[in-house]
């Protein structure tokens, strides 16, 4: 055997051993919880209910209707919605969600017209099937509080929304806001 059938051979060894382990990674970075949240893409009419003053024992709720359009950014690691409601108007608010390969968590951000200015501390988190559980600490009408916004029905036509907070450090919980999705067909 000449060299360069040596050079063909290893060349072909090493290919050959190399396309299972690409195969591989390129599995492992579709699992890894960065399409967790593509069911989101696209157009939803969106059910509003929110409670008019959480933490204060008065469960007073308004119910009104938005739109949200979402599509994916920075490609594919990140994406990007925008909500209009009527019940607002003038009022356009945004999430911007962003992927961490390295610790596979997700940072989600929310941001309005009447403060554009983004979150000091995002909610942080990941799915578990279905459902995803973002958390932080935050401040609601000066004090210390947990947010908490749980995705759940993520793999169905209606995805529903739900933001709760925590005055005792997580032992209890006030759902204060909850969205329920309706997908729009597309035109």
């Amino acid at each position: 055997m000449n060299i360069r059938s040596i050079t063909a051979l290893f060349g072909l060894c090493l290919c050959t051993s190399v396309v299972p382990m690409a195969s591989a990674a390129s599995e492992n970075v579709e699992a890894d919880g960065r399409h967790d949240f593509d069911f989101a893409h696209g157009s939803w009419a969106v059910h509003n209910r929110r409670m008019l003053k959480a933490l204060t024992g008065s469960p007073q709720w308004e119910e009104f209707d938005a739109s949200v359009r979402c599509w994916p950014v920075l490609a594919g690691v990140a994406n990007q919605d925008e909500y209009i409601t009527p019940h607002r108007p003038g009022v356009v608010a945004m999430t911007l969600r962003l992927f961490n390969p390295k610790t596979k968590l997700w940072t989600i951000h929310w941001i309005d017209s009447r403060t554009p200015v983004m979150d000091a501390t995002p909610v942080v988190g990941r799915f578990e099937g279905d459902t995803g559980i973002f958390e932080s600490a935050d401040t609601y009408d000066g004090k210390p509080i947990i947010v908490r916004y749980i995705w759940s029905r993520s793999k169905s036509e209606h995805p529903r929304w739900e933001q709760a907070f925590s005055a005792d450090n997580g032992k209890t919980w006030e759902i204060n806001w909850v969205m329920d999705f309706t997908r729009v067909a597309a035109k």
